[in-house]
């Protein structure tokens, strides 16, 4: 058996006709269980078919022990340690705050538009804030459709390939105000105690009236006390928006916690114009909110802070260590502090009261399984909602959840060796590999038609 078959987890880490459209809406008109608001919009599920199922008797670490340093992508983890979300699934949680780019769409000033565009690329990552569990890897050819009228945009994603795993994505608005898409190439690796994702990809969002387009990748993702302790989750790195049309430049720093959790959360940066002249600081934490103020100000605000700071450090020098530790642990649980003069960008949603038994799912997260009466003539039978592993695992089954894992990978080197005895390549259904042109990189690009609903073509996946 070739190193390519010993192991497939189903992988990991809009122009179209109106007519030949059908409305979710319109589908779900015979689902009697629930009332249809006076608005016409579904209410959605606020929970899940069962709750978590406890991972307190399964050891990563006999998994994980010898694979220090490595890749994890071929690396089969007990399904017990999933979430029940399709990584596919997950990507669309980058909407979750999509009335972000509404409001870019309605503002004139091009610092302003750049500062909520900012907020958006933070608020994208908000959703993994001590979600743990990993999401199923994709089949190649495995797809997600999300529609939501209310909120005005459409999405489709599709695992592109499956050596490296890539899933890409296309969402746009349904009033042809804004396009959002990009390719992703989660590369996992586990460091002993920790295991880093690094999500390769470029986000790309062009704002169709205003005739821009913004570039950024995301930040680095670490999940820490992998072996023994409270998991949580960190986010770090350096992220550059890049307003291709104007010159405009937001430069974000994702902090590391540093030394007794200091930093933790914490977003700073500035947005500068093409002279390199800066305009705004941004700052705030990415499981909370954000905000933007003159960079005078904050510049003020700061030497006034490290002042105070070090009137502060003299009083502390009169504490047991003990002590100390424990206002440096305090430090960790405060809010972000708000410079006088700073305008709010983006706050975070609560998550529900259940979500701890939820996989920490945000109120988005938990609807985006639903297979509502009447869907599933209109969804593409790629899509991950009908994927049995997933559906099963949600349902707290997990024994089925398992059985029905590992038959779809068995599928899927089934299908691997077929292509390769056949000398056939495979082909993708509704993006092609290309050139983003404005970053000259390569990208997975939309080619349309998912919404005309022709799916003769698509593969069968499970």
């Amino acid at each position: 058996m070739n190193s390519e078959e010993e192991f497939y987890d189903a992988e990991t880490g809009l122009e179209s006709d109106d007519s030949c459209e059908v409305s979710f809406k319109d589908a779900l008109v015979f689902d009697s269980k629930r009332a249809k608001p006076e608005n016409g919009v579904w209410e959605r599920r606020k929970t899940l078919p069962a709750e978590m199922i406890s991972r307190n008797d399964f050891s990563v670490w006999s998994i994980l022990k010898k694979c220090i340093g490595m890749e994890l992508s071929k690396i089969a983890m007990p399904v017990v340690f999933n979430e029940p979300l399709s990584f596919l699934q997950r990507i669309s949680e980058y909407m979750e705050h999509a009335h972000l780019i509404h409001k870019v769409c309605s503002l004139s000033d091009s610092i302003d538009r750049m500062q909520v565009v900012a907020a958006f690329a933070v608020s994208a990552v908000a959703s993994q804030w001590e979600r743990t569990g990993k999401p199923f890897n994709p089949l190649l050819g495995e797809t997600y459709e999300l529609t939501r009228e209310d909120e005005g945009y459409r999405l489709i994603s599709e695992q592109v390939s499956h050596h490296p795993p890539v899933s890409a994505f296309h969402a746009q608005s349904l009033k042809q105000e804004f396009e959002f898409h990009g390719s992703i190439y989660p590369k996992l690796k586990f460091w002993g105690k920790s295991v880093e994702a690094e999500p390769k990809g470029t986000m790309t969002l062009e704002l169709l009236k205003h005739k821009e387009t913004y570039t950024w990748t995301n930040p680095m993702c670490c999940v820490h006390n992998i072996i023994l302790g409270k998991l949580w989750i960190e986010q770090y790195g350096t992220v550059e928006i890049v307003n291709h049309s104007t010159g405009d430049k937001c430069v974000l720093n994702f902090k590391p916690c540093g030394m007794f959790g200091k930093e933790l959360h914490k977003v700073e940066g500035h947005i500068q114009d093409k002279s390199k002249k800066k305009h705004r600081v941004i700052y705030g934490k990415w499981t909370e909110c954000m905000y933007s103020v003159d960079p005078k100000v904050y510049e003020a605000h700061k030497k006034s802070d490290k002042k105070t700071g070090e009137d502060s450090k003299k009083l502390k020098q009169e504490h047991s260590s003990q002590s100390e530790e424990a206002d440096e642990m305090l430090e960790v649980q405060e809010t972000v502090t708000v410079i006088p003069g700073s305008a709010l960008l983006w706050r975070i949603a609560p998550r529900p009261a259940n979500s701890a038994q939820m996989y920490n799912f945000t109120s988005f997260a938990m609807t985006l399984n639903e297979l509502e009466p009447g869907m599933e003539r209109l969804l593409a039978p790629t899509d991950c909602r009908l994927r049995p592993d997933v559906r099963a695992m949600e349902n707290g089954d997990i024994d089925s959840s398992s059985t029905e894992k590992e038959r779809l990978e068995e599928k899927q080197r089934a299908s691997r060796r077929e292509r390769s005895m056949d000398e056939e390549e495979w082909s993708t259904r509704w993006f092609q590999l290309g050139t983003n042109p404005h970053t000259e990189a390569e990208d997975w690009l939309y080619t349309g038609g998912y919404f005309d609903r022709n799916y003769t073509d698509c593969p069968n996946v499970y």
